[in-house]
């Protein structure tokens, strides 16, 4: 069996579960999305533009799974309102909401304008608390999960990544605040933060080629990850597998924050 095609969770495990997955379309949350559905769950994928969005919605559906797809900006809590309605509307509940819009560049700080630092902390940010709040009387209903795709840059101190390193220490702060809040209604809150994983777009946009060796030399398992890595982590934690686990970011990236410092051979 491929490692495209591996899946170690029984088919199913999410069945009769629905997941609104914003950034669903593509990259990361795309594969996320698509092993959800592959797990059993019903799913809506969410964001700006709906040509990201048919593709994998139809992919899935051409694998037997049912799929939505749904054009929102999450920075207009009302968009995120209707796109919402709009998977209730289909598949009549909501169980688990995937945050996974995100916005990224490089740029030295000095050189950062106001206006794309605001940008990127109001995708990944302002977003991510937009679809909770918008979500949560459903998933109350539901006893339902939270996933917030995060990252490891501001653990690392990245250069020319102050904006999204800042956006998404927010966005670890919320998982944790939202967890001991809402934990009294049933609702999980939980975060993956991806390493560097080769094959998104991010990877190859923002990772310019000779940095990669050296890169890939301070990761202890000795690879970059895959976005099948982020996908069987995130079907665990949407599971009943992972039903006392609430309020963890659970750190995905072969060891490579920890053995970033270390001497490499």
């Amino acid at each position: 069996m491929t490692e495209e095609k591996q899946n170690v969770f029984a088919d199913g495990i999410l069945k009769d579960r629905v997941a609104f997955v914003t950034g669903g379309g593509t990259g990361i949350t795309g594969g996320v999305a698509r092993a959800l559905a592959e797990a059993g769950a019903r799913v809506a994928l969410v964001s700006r533009k709906l040509e990201h969005l048919e593709p994998a919605a139809a992919k899935i559906r051409e694998a037997g799974g049912k799929a939505l797809a749904v054009a929102a900006d999450v920075r207009d809590y009302a968009a995120v309102e209707r796109a919402l309605a709009a998977t209730l509307e289909r598949f009549g509940r909501v169980d688990i909401a995937v945050n996974g819009a995100a916005g990224n560049f490089l740029c030295k700080a000095e050189e950062l304008s106001p206006n794309g630092f605001g940008t990127v902390v109001d995708i990944d940010l302002k977003g991510t608390f937009n679809v909770c709040r918008a979500a949560f009387e459903e998933l109350k209903k539901n006893g339902g999960q939270i996933l917030n795709i995060s990252a490891t840059l501001h653990y690392l101190g990245t250069p020319m990544q102050l904006h999204v390193s800042a956006a998404k220490a927010g966005v670890d702060a919320l998982t944790r605040n939202l967890a001991v809040e809402w934990g009294r209604h049933g609702i999980r809150v939980n975060a993956i933060a991806p390493g560097p994983i080769e094959d998104t777009e991010g990877m190859s946009r923002l990772v310019p080629e000779p940095v990669k060796e050296r890169l890939r030399r301070q990761i202890p398992l000795g690879r970059f990850g895959r976005i099948r890595d982020i996908e069987q982590c995130a079907v665990f934690l949407c599971s009943d597998a992972a039903a006392y686990i609430n309020g963890a970011v659970i750190v995905v990236d072969g060891g490579h924050w920890l053995g970033s410092n270390r001497m490499v051979g």
